[in-house]
């Protein structure tokens, strides 16, 4: 499908992030018998795999396989990728495309640009700190001013504010001071992230989940921060098994939603990826 899915992998990757292959056609002079496929199909598969990634201005790392794994990386700029498409001219940059745009948005064949940069050498997007300070640093997408409405002395504030909250929490639920009693937690309303940073010492992990109520964006910022999480209409399904969650924190979610559902029927949907003596804050 002229490189759709590794077009969308590009689109999720940060500027220099990592493509990892593994297995079948990596490695194929080695393995060919042994999966049951030709020669030539497999160099055709692997020659096509290659001019994808190629068009995409990813970057082979290895140009010989290590072991049955090859990677590739992500350019952290589009200077010479946009320079590149008056060569290559397929696939073209996405026009008027929002790339923080995920839920239920359909994938296409162009390349998402990056943020515009000065300097060659210079990361699209701002350059992020390492772990675990990026964290709590102002996330790049707030410092460039790219979330609408938001400032870096917001951000600040509400990390404050989550720490004491999130002490509180531990100071009237008895269980969170068990270590080991929580491991999976569900946060359904997670703005920055500022709960799950707030339990960062503690032996937990966090999902979390930027509702679509108002279009919000700020998954991109979760992830700058280096947490995990992903959008989620509380009016649907959750995408997950049934006893999943240990815990499930709802800070303002009925507020979001009372004009477009029924709160029994998101309190219906918490019970189900609840697990058996689970707690709802």
């Amino acid at each position: 499908y002229d490189g759709l899915y590794l077009a969308e992998v590009d689109r999720i990757l940060r500027p220099g992030g990592y493509w990892i292959l593994s297995g079948p056609p990596i490695n194929w002079k080695k393995h060919w018998k042994g999966w049951q496929r030709t020669k030539e199909d497999l160099n055709a598969e692997q020659q096509a795999i290659e001019a994808v990634a190629k068009s995409l201005c990813w970057k082979k790392i290895t140009l010989k396989e290590v072991g049955d794994i090859a990677i590739w990386q992500k350019p952290t700029n589009h200077i010479h990728c946009k320079a590149s498409r008056k060569v290559v001219k397929s696939p073209p940059f996405c026009s008027n495309k929002n790339p923080d745009a995920a839920w239920y948005d359909k994938m296409e064949a162009c390349i998402t640009p990056l943020p515009e940069v000065s300097d060659i050498k210079e990361i699209a997007g701002g350059q992020l700190k390492k772990w675990p300070e990026r964290l709590t640093a102002v996330p790049p997408r707030i410092a460039s001013g790219s979330i609408e409405g938001v400032t870096d002395e917001m951000f600040v504030e509400d990390t404050k504010l989550w720490q004491k909250r999130v002490g509180h929490y531990k100071s009237v639920i008895s269980q969170f001071g068990q270590k080991g009693r929580y491991r999976n937690l569900l946060d359904m309303n997670a703005r920055f992230g500022g709960f799950a940073a707030a339990l960062v010492d503690d032996p937990v992990w966090v999902m979390n989940m930027v509702p679509t109520v108002g279009n919000s964006t700020t998954l991109g910022v979760i992830y700058e921060r280096g947490l995990i999480g992903s959008y989620q209409d509380w009016c649907e399904g959750m995408s997950t098994y049934p006893r999943t969650y240990d815990l499930i924190h709802a800070d303002s979610v009925f507020t979001l939603y009372k004009d477009r559902c029924q709160m029994d029927n998101i309190l219906l949907e918490m019970d189900r990826i609840l697990r058996p003596e689970g707690t709802v804050i």
